[in-house]
């Protein structure tokens, strides 16, 4: 673990009781996974041990040269059974909610992109298939999508239609026993290499959701390039022109807007919980190099302006951790509030970005060099914060919440 010699944390308690404790952990300062269950941190340490030996020596080139590896990602994350892992049946691992979010968190240590890109598989089309798909969808496409041998994306966001999901274009229009999809989805993540599309389409009795093979006549993913952040993420614009599906291809029971946000809350759960670990990666970079770089005559650590700094990211990262895991907790015994997920995405990542920024200062020139993880977690915090509902749309939920008075209108 980085940090000074131990017995160095906690100087000036004097005799108290917490001087004859062990010094705080500077990775982990409150103990915050010591409340974890075998069978969580069994998942954190082979995520983290994954993301250390076979992510993170890979991971700049990929965002440097705005690639992915989707395929084999998928395989490897299929193994360690990672897609879909809070889902239960259809080879799913079935985890508690925090054990995914734990996934999360260290998936996102790495880079948001990677996060991303199982949040995506499990948390929008492997959830929207299993929660409102019919018993022949799921038996279909769950179980190879767990394995990774099947990827998945989500369209509902629009060229014209983000925050307002309720004014999407896309129609689906009945053909005699068939539907018909027309329109346009943007900034759709996987889209280049899915398999299989969930897309949500206006129809003459609501919103609706299809499951789109995407070898379909009339389906077409444009890549969408030129991103300066999340470029270790493959990103598209789905583009339905005629595409004929047959009259199973609907989800048989959702109506409305219910359908899609159900499934954006699933994974503003998983970005809750993978911000702590970019922010926990910014802060853990920025104390190894004020530790070990010498100005003056002596560590940059030891400069009280540059303390002061450590000590707003430490408690940054670890107020966010305990939100993160008391919502996960919430989840678990089935008590979380979609206002309480917009509570910990808007704290969480506004948090997340405030400890990059200031993580990027410690780290002078270099901050900004892709030698360290900094400025790219940076980046890419900038997109997480818009993503998934902006931090407006999710400041206006918690107004909303606390005054009975919808503000969004």
């Amino acid at each position: 673990m980085v940090g000074a010699a131990p017995g160095s944390y906690g100087a000036g308690m004097g005799n108290s009781a917490a001087s004859a404790s062990s010094a705080p952990d500077p990775g982990d300062f409150l103990g915050i996974d010591a409340s974890l269950g075998a069978d969580e941190q069994d998942i954190r340490d082979a995520v983290r041990d994954f993301g250390r030996s076979e992510l993170e020596p890979r991971v700049a080139e990929w965002y440097e040269s705005g690639t992915l590896p989707a395929r084999e990602l998928a395989a490897e994350f299929g193994k360690l059974g990672l897609l879909g892992m809070h889902l239960e049946g259809y080879g799913c691992a079935g985890t508690s909610a925090v054990a995914y979010g734990i996934a999360c968190r260290e998936l996102e240590a790495v880079d948001s992109g990677l996060r991303s890109f199982v949040s995506v598989q499990g948390s929008l089309a492997m959830y929207a298939i299993h929660r409102w798909g019919s018993e022949e969808q799921r038996r279909e496409w769950l179980p190879r999508m767990a394995a990774g041998e099947a990827l998945g994306c989500f369209g509902l966001t629009e060229p014209d239609a983000g925050s307002d999901p309720g004014a999407m274009r896309t129609r689906a229009r009945r053909d005699g026993p068939d539907w018909v999809l027309d329109g346009t989805k943007m900034w759709i993540t996987n889209g280049t290499v899915a398999d299989v599309a969930v897309v949500w389409a206006q129809t003459e009795d609501g919103v609706r959701g299809f499951v789109v093979p995407t070898d379909t006549p009339g389906f077409t993913a444009n890549e969408v390039g030129h991103k300066l952040s999340l470029r270790a993420s493959l990103t598209a614009e789905l583009v339905l022109e005629g595409v004929r599906l047959p009259a199973e291809a609907a989800f048989p029971e959702v109506r409305g807007l219910r359908g899609p946000l159900s499934c954006l809350n699933e994974a503003r759960y998983g970005i809750l919980f993978g911000v702590v670990g970019a922010a926990r990666a910014c802060y853990t970079s920025a104390l190894e190099y004020t530790l070990s770089r010498e100005q003056f005559g002596k560590p940059l650590a030891g400069f009280q302006l540059t303390q002061r700094k450590l000590a707003d990211l430490v408690v940054e990262v670890n107020r966010a951790g305990l939100v993160a895991l008391h919502l996960g907790r919430l989840k678990d015994i089935g008590r979380l509030h979609h206002n309480q997920v917009s509570f910990g995405k808007l704290a969480n990542v506004r948090g997340a970005i405030e400890v990059a920024r200031t993580a990027r200062t410690l780290l002078g020139a270099n901050g900004i060099s892709l030698e360290y993880p900094v400025m790219r977690h940076l980046a890419n915090l900038e997109t997480v914060l818009t993503y998934e509902g902006t931090e407006e749309m999710h400041a206006l939920s918690l107004g909303q919440a606390v005054t009975g008075i919808p503000a969004f209108r």
